[in-house]
């Protein structure tokens, strides 16, 4: 209980009487004073608070925060193997040296925008956390510079020349990649029971925030994923052989071969800035999507972010001209929905 003020028989002076943080108190404050002998009491309960919050400070470890952080709803991902690196480690000696220390060893060929994601963004929320609850000092810990330089999209000719080039079974993938903006992960792990061809619809459930959503495609990707040899269940996208492909937390890989083989005879770059890759797809599919409906909103739910900020990266400055000629190659992200007007003019 709270300290409190007390008198005691045969004594002029106030007495402070109570437990803090396990500390039982009963002593005089050695003045009659009420108004001076409150001030002793609670200069003496802060102290006492003061001196439990750095014995906790002084022995919290990360996992015991991480655990806390975990009860509070945190987010999972990732956590696994910072908890791996940093077990045994007193909060008190995570910082900006260690966080270097660790980016070397778990990330040592991770770009700045990863180690930001995997390793400084959960670290943060767990020591925000645990500074609230008075478990270690606030802490800044300083995130990596990512290049802000434009990032590579296609143009409607320059895929349709790249889907020309594609496997069977890779045609199916960047179609609902390209269609949908879903990333290389979602679209390997989608089931065929969570896609739905007749309203041009896939609900995905191990998306990258944790949080499922549902997307949908124009008819013309739904013509490159429903071809002959679609499997009616179980997982829907399969590799060359048959089989479904080994999920990872840095995608692209799995198709990377036969990505990088139609991409060389499409003639798209394979080298510096410009280079294509899996992740330009969703680059794309931003800038397309955004060029023909103009609904942000919408962008920011089918393509998963959190944040406006991070979709705004994605979607790219594009010609006037863009939407018109999605069109004329088939691609109609409209749905339904009238287009604005006044950047859509060419459309009918």
């Amino acid at each position: 209980m709270p300290l409190k003020l007390r008198r005691k028989p045969g004594s002029p002076n106030w007495y402070i009487r109570g437990t803090v943080s396990g500390i039982h108190v009963d002593r005089s404050t050695q003045t009659s004073n009420r108004k001076a002998a409150e001030a002793i009491r609670i200069r003496t309960e802060a102290q006492i608070l003061q001196r439990a919050a750095l014995g906790k400070k002084a022995t919290a470890t990360f996992e015991e925060a991480a655990v806390n952080y975990l009860m509070a709803d945190g987010e999972e991902r990732f956590l696994d193997p910072l908890l791996r690196h940093f077990a045994g480690k007193k909060l008190s000696e995570i910082d900006n040296a260690a966080i270097n220390a660790a980016a070397q060893k778990l990330y040592p060929k991770a770009s700045p925008a990863t180690i930001n994601r995997q390793l400084i963004t959960p670290i943060s929320a767990i020591l925000n956390m645990a500074a609230e609850d008075k478990l270690c000092d606030p802490i800044r810990l300083r995130r990596r510079k990512v290049d802000t330089k434009v990032t590579r999209w296609l143009t409607p000719e320059e895929f349709e020349a790249f889907a020309a080039e594609l496997p069977p079974h890779l045609a199916r993938i960047i179609g609902f990649m390209i269609g949908s903006g879903a990333r290389v992960r979602e679209t390997l792990s989608l089931q065929a029971s969570t896609f739905y061809q007749g309203t041009r619809q896939a609900y995905l459930v191990d998306t990258k925030n944790g949080h499922p959503r549902m997307v949908e495609f124009p008819e013309r990707a739904r013509q490159m994923i429903c071809t002959k040899g679609l499997p009616e269940k179980g997982t829907l996208f399969l590799s060359s052989r048959g089989n479904p492909y080994e999920l990872r937390d840095n995608t692209g890989g799995q198709i990377k071969t036969a990505f990088n083989k139609a991409r060389h005879r499409a003639g798209l770059e394979s080298k510096g800035p410009r280079k294509v890759t899996p992740h330009t797809i969703r680059h794309t599919w931003a800038t397309w999507f955004y060029s023909q409906t103009q609904d942000f909103g919408k962008l920011l739910d089918l393509g998963g972010w959190a944040d406006a900020d991070t979709a705004n990266i994605y979607r790219k400055m594009a010609p006037e001209d863009l939407p018109e000629r999605l069109l004329q190659h088939g691609w109609d992200f409209r749905r339904g929905h009238q287009p604005h007007t006044s950047n859509l003019r060419a459309l009918r």
